[in-house]
């Protein structure tokens, strides 16, 4: 198995990156939006893409996405936000079959993100981190946080 691990920067990326010991033991990649300076698991491992704020970049991004997932040919992309995976996930799951799971952000704990309402639709399996969420997202799977 192959796994695509998008994720914009600071907390997101924090928040996936707690999961490694989960994706490390399969062949993986990084997909960021900002160029940051990598730790030493990201070192060759890593795509940075334009970072996009719902704008006219997102076509940018569908086009990288592309080109990224048609190289690599992941299985499944795993996620915890912001908007980077958006792209990711419909250029993944409606063109080349992958996987695509996502958790809404630590951060929302009453109030869901834009991001995580537009995946709830997009995502095979769908995590919330807090137990409030699933009045909004009924058919997400709750497991506690990943922190």
């Amino acid at each position: 198995m192959k796994i695509c691990i998008v994720s914009s920067c600071g907390g997101h990326l924090t928040e996936v990156q707690s999961l490694g010991s989960v994706y490390k033991a399969y062949e993986h990649f990084y997909v960021v939006n900002h160029p940051i300076l990598l730790r030493d698991d990201m070192k060759d491992n890593t795509y940075f893409i334009r970072h996009s704020e719902r704008d006219l970049l997102f076509l940018f991004n569908l086009i990288e996405a592309y080109k990224i997932l048609k190289a690599e040919k992941p299985d499944l992309i795993i996620s915890t936000g912001a908007g980077p995976v958006v792209p990711f996930a419909l250029i993944g799951k409606y063109m080349f079959g992958v996987k695509i799971i996502f958790i809404e952000t630590l951060t929302r704990i009453s109030k869901p993100s834009l991001t995580g309402r537009i995946m709830y639709y997009l995502s095979d399996i769908f995590y919330v981190q807090w137990p409030e969420l699933k009045k909004y997202f009924p058919k997400a799977k709750y497991c506690g946080t990943v922190l």
